[in-house]
């Protein structure tokens, strides 16, 4: 049996050959639903999806990679503080992750972080340094401990981050979804719809990219020379710190904004129980389109991250991190989308 190219692919689907590339090598400027038509088709056809190596290969102009399994080259390690359930961003972008860094030879082991952990500056005890190659962390906010995770002399990714407060940083590579784009998109199409009461919920110091959605927000309001009802910022996550002070409000805003899905959820069911109707009384829009999202009653205006990109940047943050470890620390953003439901159809 011949190979099948891109070309074959192309002409199985009436599309341009150009247009498939974009969808095998994750490139930008493609709809999702083209993309997983694309990909499902090449998948028939007997092409492999695209894996990073593919990827190196299309650069010097390779088609398709024929080359023996690299064999095993060592140890990808998560460290992570809690478990990353289906709802949580990271686990359908660590589902690619995996396929992808197992066609290069490696391995990805999960090491719980407890608080004894964090508290004591312990690593894990299933963490074993000379087997390991790189390190990705995922909900590891914890600077003094993420300082100590960066000085084991090994290729460090962080996926979200601890707050860079003060002009902080860390010794590592640091990879985020685009937290500033959606929210600002948002804000606009809000005030332009003559909704200017708009509130914030979500603890902007939790993570790096909580603060990024909060900064975007208080930003995109003072550009728009709106000002921001302080009453209407309630700084926590958890239903038990979010309920007094939503209970306190004598009336709501227009639009809340929420720092996630599972806080917009959170105070969807607190504001129901308080016989507000979302969105008759009040709008809300998460962050992340998780399956809840698309599942809540109403359903929840959000904003989507592509965990297919997110995968592809980190195995090539870490790849080349390995390759070449004086390379200087890259912080990199992939794309968000902005979509409406019926959480803001006023």
């Amino acid at each position: 049996m011949s190979k099948v190219t891109i070309q074959d692919i192309a002409d199985a689907l009436g599309v341009s050959r150009n247009t498939v590339s974009k969808a095998i090598n994750n490139a930008d400027g493609l709809a999702d639903a083209t993309r997983e038509k694309i990909l499902q088709k090449a998948v028939e056809m007997g092409y492999k999806q695209f894996s990073y190596v593919r990827a190196v290969a299309a650069v010097a102009g390779e088609e398709e990679i024929a080359r023996p399994s690299p064999g095993f080259q060592g140890e990808i390690a998560l460290l992570t503080t809690m478990f990353l359930g289906q709802s949580h961003f990271a686990s359908l972008m660590l589902d690619k992750f995996q396929r992808e860094i197992s066609q290069l030879g490696y391995t990805l082991n999960t090491h719980r972080v407890t608080p004894e952990d964090l508290k004591s500056g312990t690593l894990p005890i299933t963490f074993v340094p000379e087997r390991t190659s790189a390190i990705m962390c995922i909900e590891m906010f914890d600077f003094a401990y993420d300082v100590m995770i960066c000085s084991l002399g090994l290729p460090v990714l962080f996926v979200d981050g601890p707050v860079r407060l003060c002009g902080r940083t860390l010794n590592a590579d640091q990879l985020y979804m685009d937290n500033t784009a959606g929210v600002i998109r948002f804000v606009y199409d809000m005030l332009d719809r003559g909704y200017k009461r708009l509130g914030f919920i979500g603890d902007y110091e939790h993570c790096q990219s909580f603060f990024e959605r909060y900064a975007a927000f208080r930003g995109a309001m003072l550009m728009a020379g709106v000002e921001v009802e302080e009453r209407f910022v309630i700084k926590a996550n958890e239903p038990w710190d979010m309920q007094a002070p939503l209970s306190a409000l004598t009336e709501m805003p227009d639009a809340f904004l929420c720092a996630n899905d599972f806080v917009a959820l959170v105070a969807m069911q607190l504001l129901s129980e308080r016989g507000f109707l979302v969105p008759g009384d009040v709008m809300l829009c998460g962050f992340d389109d998780s399956a809840e999202s698309r599942a809540s009653k109403p359903t929840l205006t959000t904003i989507h991250i592509h965990t297919q990109a997110m995968a592809f940047s980190a195995v090539q943050l870490l790849m080349t991190r390995i390759k070449e470890p004086g390379l200087d620390y890259r912080i990199v953003h992939t794309q968000t989308d902005l979509i409406y439901r019926d959480s803001t159809a006023r």
